[in-house]
């Protein structure tokens, strides 16, 4: 059999599947039960600590392991077919420290601290990307040397691991930008997530009462309802990570189905081999479109997105493909399919979704700042 593995055109480009496969085979022993009782995916963290992974992105000479985001997401791509809840969760923390070596590139002052910390203290950050967006409803409030930051932020991903959440709150007409300490006083995570996949990302809410953020550690500030800057580099470093790691759980429902089935089923295999190929395709082009000296703004939002959007629906075609080749044997909870076919649905819901990205494009083709609704 074949692997849909991507094909390496590139010296280097697989430099890390290696690693993510030991991972990977660590978080597929306990896969079923974490997604049974919806508990963290603990036992792969602590393979990635071991390994180095959580520094794959930090530059060599900071400490870290130096992988382009091409490696990040064929690495990615490669855990996923493992175990879906494990790549996603460590996917939001190893965008941001994609975008923080883009924010040192920029001449962003803290980001090589930040960096630093990543790769000598092993410090993993959380995002409440998904829930703030656009729009947040955490509040900042002025006091002497800084803000009370008061709300809610769902969509925590690997909150139980995590040592900072990277977050926003609203001040007047502006939106600040800063990481919060989930040990800072104030701050609790409450267990919130119980859902229809990605179980083992433990995406629950994290609860800020008055968390004292000192002025000198806003990173980044934006007008309230726009993308700005902080929103923009986010993205442009979240969609081919994310992407990757959809196409890496339809990858392994794929190989799961060219195992398990007779030679009548030639022509979905085909299809599905197609529609990963195309998928693989359009992400790597993305970040070939970018270049090495890009700037993160509404053209390369747009560049990056469209391939996310192209990634994640064909990853869910090709999990209900490889559903259809087994039959009745994925609907068995028992089946890997049957995991693979809640968790690959997740990746509609990550912003933009497949709507608003086109919504986006369309906008930003004709002059749009980047504003979307």
């Amino acid at each position: 059999m074949t692997s849909t593995f991507p094909t390496v055109t590139r010296d280097g480009d697989a430099a890390f599947a290696g690693m993510a496969a030991r991972i990977g085979a660590i978080a597929a022993r306990h896969a079923s039960e974490h997604d049974r009782d919806a508990t963290f995916v603990s036992e792969a963290y602590e393979a990635m600590r071991e390994e180095g992974y959580l520094a794959l992105a930090v530059p060599e000479e900071l400490g870290g392991l130096g992988a382009t985001m091409r490696q990040v997401c064929y690495a990615q791509a490669e855990l996923a077919r493992h175990d879906g809840a494990t790549a996603l969760a460590v996917t939001m923390h190893l965008y941001l420290t994609l975008m923080q070596c883009y924010r040192r590139r920029k001449g962003a002052p803290d980001a090589e601290g930040v960096l630093r910390r990543v790769a000598s203290e092993g410090l993993v950050i959380a995002t409440s990307g998904g829930s703030d967006w656009l729009w947040p409803t955490t509040t900042a409030t002025p006091v002497d040397g800084g803000f009370l930051v008061s709300g809610r932020k769902s969509f925590c991903s690997q909150s139980p691991r995590a040592d900072v959440v990277a977050t926003c709150a609203v001040l007047g007409e502006e939106v600040l930008h800063f990481s919060a300490p989930l040990s800072a006083e104030g701050v609790r995570i409450e267990e919130t997530w119980d859902t229809l996949g990605m179980r083992g990302t433990a995406s629950h809410d994290v609860v800020l009462e008055d968390v004292f953020i000192p002025a000198g550690k806003i990173a980044a500030r934006r007008p309230y309802g726009e993308f700005g800057a902080p929103l923009s580099a986010a993205v442009v470093h979240f969609a081919p990570v994310c992407g990757a790691t959809y196409y890496g759980i339809a990858a392994g429902a794929r190989d799961v189905a060219v195992r398990s089935t007779s030679k009548n089923a030639v022509r979905q295999i085909g299809l599905m081999d197609y529609k990963l190929r195309t998928a693989w395709w359009s992400l790597m082009g993305s970040i070939e479109e970018l270049g090495d000296d890009y700037t993160a703004g509404a053209e390369a939002v747009t560049t990056v997105m469209l391939a996310k959007r192209y990634a994640v629906l064909e990853a869910v075609e090709v999990v209900n493909t490889a559903m259809e080749v087994l039959g009745g044997r994925s609907f068995f909870k028992r089946s890997p399919l049957e995991r693979a076919y809640r968790d690959v649905r997740a990746g509609t819901f990550h912003p933009l979704t497949p709507e608003a990205t086109l919504v986006y494009a369309g906008k930003v083709a004709q002059g749009d700042p980047g504003v979307t609704e």
